[in-house]
């Protein structure tokens, strides 16, 4: 069953809260601040793709981070799944962290 324009852009409103529930073990920042996260899209049959970096290919946590953002973005609502495809390209870089996380971490 197709979900509503309504129960779509609601999916959309709440990922943001959920990318600011999961944080980097080793940098004490959310991943949303960070800039992890490039894009994520919601299709009508309520399945979330979220396309996200990692600090680095090597990061020690790129088994399990993406499986905590799938379980995290499948637990609101009218979501069915969540897939994360993680890329390199654009490599992160310090640049990408918001102005929030750089003085959170004395950077500025």
């Amino acid at each position: 069953m197709a979900l509503t324009e309504e129960q779509v852009n609601s999916i959309g409103e709440k990922l943001v809260d959920k990318f600011k529930s999961i944080y980097d073990p080793e940098i004490p920042v959310d991943i949303y601040e960070l800039g992890l996260i490039y894009d994520a899209h919601v299709n009508q049959d309520g399945e979330v793709k979220v396309l996200m970096t990692l600090t680095s290919p090597n990061c020690p946590v790129a088994e399990t981070l993406p499986v905590e953002v799938e379980k995290k973005v499948e637990e609101i609502d009218f979501v069915t799944k969540a897939f994360v495809e993680i890329t390199f390209d654009p490599t992160w870089d310090r640049d990408m962290m918001s102005e929030e996380a750089k003085f959170e971490l004395g950077m500025l």
